[in-house]
């Protein structure tokens, strides 16, 4: 059986938590997209050329705190706007998406590009504000040296920079359902999901 979960949003919304606690509920494997785009962008900041390391990627390049910093994610973001980069993985993507006993993706086009057919899509998000504070407390915690206005800055130009891309904007799938982690809980974020492939599943 296969069984795919679309999960989009911005950055810092909530997208990984809530993707790894459904993967987790339902037993389905999870990919967190977005560490692809970070892995090529570490890659590209260490010298190489971003389609090639988009076509060589390899798993074990996906492991590490290296791949959390603000570098490498204004990095991803910038080698995610190259269409030739997001053809190279969107491939690896899909394969993973139509494995045996569900998959759960999360990441920026996966309702919209990579996976338009999942059985469930869903699109969370944040004010700018609320997420940039999660992402300084995040990396403060881990000892980053930065200010929350400097967070808030990365946040919106990244957010601006997703939005306006030519190629697999972050936008909404049309019958995406819509889940605003502002003012919820992260427990009520999962619920709300959990509840909502719930439905679909009993019905596949």
């Amino acid at each position: 059986m296969t069984f795919t979960v679309a999960i989009d949003g911005p950055a810092a919304a909530g997208k990984g938590t809530i993707s790894k606690a459904v993967a987790m509920h339902f037993g389905f494997a999870h990919l967190d997209t977005g560490l692809l785009y970070r892995a090529v962008g570490a890659k590209v900041l260490a010298g190489a050329d971003r389609l090639i390391a988009a076509q060589q990627l390899d798993p074990k390049d996906l492991e590490g705190d290296q791949l959390r910093t603000p570098q490498v994610a204004q990095a991803a973001s910038e080698v995610a706007v190259d269409p030739q980069v997001r053809a190279a993985l969107t491939d690896f993507q899909r394969s993973f998406a139509t494995r045996p006993g569900g998959a759960v993706l999360d990441g920026r086009d996966i309702g919209t590009v990579i996976c338009p057919q999942a059985d469930v899509k869903l699109f969370v998000t944040a004010s700018p504000e609320c997420r940039a504070m999660r992402r300084f407390k995040e990396l403060s915690d881990k000892g980053m040296s930065l200010t929350y206005d400097s967070v808030l800055a990365d946040v919106r130009k990244r957010d601006e920079r997703d939005r306006s891309r030519d190629t697999a904007p972050l936008i909404p799938a049309p019958d995406a359902v819509l889940i605003d982690t502002t003012d919820m809980a992260i427990d009520d974020a999962v619920a709300r999901a959990v509840a909502v492939i719930s439905r679909v599943s009993e019905t596949h």
